[in-house]
Order: C-alpha cells, then sequence, then structure tokens
C-alpha cells in the first residue's frame, strides 16, 4: 500500500506587479537605472521594434514586462562579444508601447529564419510567455522556417513583425496578445 503524504503542492500564484519595481524601475518613476536596458549595440543593420501588449479585452497592458534574447547579425550567441539580451516595460512610455533598439539576428542555421525571442512578463500570468518575433520582410526564409512550418497559417501573422521604416529608420512592428482573435502564439517551452 502506498502511503499518502500529507502535504500537498503549494498553489500557483500570480507574479507580480512588484516584480517589475527592480527589473523596470523608471516605469516607477524610481530614480535608478535597470542593469539591462532596451538598447542591444551591435554591428549590423540597426532597428528598432515597437509594440503594445493588449488583454482579451483589447486594452493596453501598461504594466508588462517585455524581454528580448537574440543572436547577433551573424547568427551567434555567443555571451561573450554579444549578449544579445534586453527589456523594456510598457509603462515606460506614455502610450504603454515597449520599443528596443538592436540589430537585426541573422539566421542561426539551416532551416532557420531570422528571428528575436520574446518573453512577457506581466499581472495575472501564472508563468511568463514565450513566443518569437520573427520579420515581414524575410518572407522565403520564413517559408522554409522549421519551426513556423509547423504553426498554421492562419496562427503565422501572430508572429511576423510588420516593417514599417519610418525617416531613414528600419522600424518593425510586433504587437502583442494576450487572449482573444488575434492572440499571439505562445510556446509551451
Amino acid at each position: 500500500m502506498v502511503k499518502q503524504s500529507k502535504f500537498k503542492q503549494t498553489p500557483s500564484q500570480t507574479i507580480g506587479p512588484f516584480f517589475a519595481y527592480g527589473l523596470s524601475p523608471t516605469q516607477y518613476q524610481y530614480n535608478f537605472d535597470s542593469m539591462i536596458t532596451d538598447v542591444i549595440e551591435a554591428t549590423g543593420e540597426a532597428i528598432v521594434i515597437k509594440g503594445f501588449v493588449y488583454d482579451g479585452n483589447l486594452d493596453l497592458v501598461d504594466d508588462a514586462l517585455i524581454e528580448i534574447w537574440q543572436a547577433d547579425s551573424k547568427g551567434r550567441f555567443d555571451g561573450v562579444d554579444f549578449l544579445g539580451f534586453a527589456r523594456s516595460g510598457t509603462g515606460s512610455r506614455e502610450d504603454s508601447s515597449f520599443e528596443f533598439q538592436t540589430i537585426k539576428p541573422g539566421s542561426i542555421g539551416p532551416g532557420q529564419a531570422p528571428y528575436i525571442s520574446v518573453i512577457v512578463l506581466m499581472r495575472g500570468l501564472m508563468m511568463h510567455g514565450n513566443t518569437r518575433l520573427y520579420f515581414s520582410d524575410e518572407a522565403e526564409a520564413n517559408q522554409q522556417d522549421i519551426i513556423l512550418s509547423q504553426i498554421p497559417e492562419d496562427r503565422k501573422p501572430t508572429l511576423i513583425a510588420r516593417r514599417t521604416d519610418s525617416e531613414g529608420q528600419s522600424e518593425y512592428l510586433f504587437n502583442i496578445h494576450m487572449q482573444g482573435d488575434k492572440e499571439t502564439l505562445f510556446f509551451d517551452i
């Protein structure tokens, strides 16, 4: 006979909003900067990624934290010369957007389109959300990508950042929808 433990699993709890104070202090008017900023400096094509986070009612989420991790312009993750990590809080700007200044990553290998890993943390989430950002101007590479090829056609647009050049700068719009008809595809990793 198997003896049942008197101890039960700890119930899940939501994250924050306390998590953001130390991770995006300017969002809460603290007089110190975060150790990780929204800028990735490296050799390559300079780009800006902008977007908004929407909840299930299509309301803007003004206290989300978005983190990105990416390869360098040659498709490498070496962590020595190029960290490839940044974070942006949606409450850091008056319009509740997030924004990253970075470089366009290269492909990490055959069958892999250039992409950026995106993590979303916000109130009400039991766990952070993991997704990817692909580029609209990489249509041929996207078509051959081993991950994108497994995703239903109607869900792929939720992972594609739309290029919108502005004042000579390459900009990509990437909105994140947490629920609803336009819900961003999140990965269970």
